[in-house]
């Protein structure tokens, strides 16, 4: 099982799906990774030579991954909501920072709905009831 930054790749799968377990390295940016360290996309995990590894492992060094991508990512959304921005106060108020709806979705991020509306009669009354007792003791 091959460990290229910090992260052990599954040995059964292609090299190509095998990456995208780093935190950083998509479908996009593998085509990239895997020209310049000269590895063949159609090869599986554990087929791959040492020397092939070691050409990974230098290639994937120069894209921000795993650790560093994430202090980066953090670091962005600490400055925008530094400087007030819309996008920041979006983040700050745990909320879709990137136009998505709200009214109807958005319960990712959200959490849990709460349900608020109108009380009937004898539930408010049982409400004021307690309320008043609370007051007297």
């Amino acid at each position: 099982m091959p460990r290229l930054s910090g992260v052990n790749l599954p040995d059964n799968k292609k090299i190509t799906i095998a990456l995208t377990t780093i935190y950083g390295i998509g479908r996009r940016n593998i085509t990239k990774i895997l020209q310049e360290a000269k590895v063949d996309g159609d090869k599986k995990t554990k087929d791959l030579t040492s020397e092939e590894i070691v050409r990974l492992q230098k290639v994937i060094e120069t894209v921000p991954t795993e650790g560093v991508l994430r202090k980066i990512i953090s670091d962005n959304i600490k400055r925008l909501r530094q400087i007030s921005s819309y996008r920041g106060l979006r983040h700050q108020n745990r909320l879709p920072a990137r136009g998505q709806r709200t009214r109807s979705n958005a319960r990712t991020k959200r959490g849990k709905r709460k349900t608020i509306g109108a009380l009937r009669k004898e539930a408010m009354q049982k409400m004021e009831q307690t309320t008043r007792e609370k007051e007297k003791k």
